[in-house]
């Protein structure tokens, strides 16, 4: 990234080659970074993320796309408040743009993210 001097906004998105990993590009996104309480521009920058990664995606041809737990780490997203943008996110972009992806993953790392997202997509 360092070297193609990328400067991405938040929720701006770009894809590169997936050179050694086990997929054909890597698609990334920039996440809102939170300091103290999630303001409604930051819950819109997030939806963007994903948005703006599903553009990308669809524009380039992929019809398969994971996604993690988009600034809940070093970023400080609350993890509940970010799954259910997430998931609200993905579902109405899914609704306006039917049968544009085969698969999409919400891929998680702790056991704790995989508890909220399949309490989350359960109310969908």
């Amino acid at each position: 990234m360092k070297k193609k001097n990328y400067n991405l906004k938040t929720s701006e998105a770009i894809y590169t080659k997936g050179y050694n990993l086990p997929s054909k590009y890597i698609i990334q996104t920039v996440g809102p970074i939170i300091y103290s309480k999630v303001t409604e521009k930051e819950e819109k920058q997030l939806a963007n993320c994903y948005i703006n990664c599903l553009n990308l995606a669809k524009t380039i041809g992929i019809k398969n796309i994971a996604f993690p737990c988009i600034s809940t780490g070093e970023f400080r997203f609350p993890k509940i408040e970010a799954s259910k943008i997430a998931i609200k996110t993905v579902e109405k972009y899914l609704k306006e743009q039917e049968n544009e992806f085969e698969k999409i993953v919400f891929n998680v790392f702790k056991n704790e993210d995989y508890d909220i997202y399949i309490k989350n997509l359960s109310k969908v």
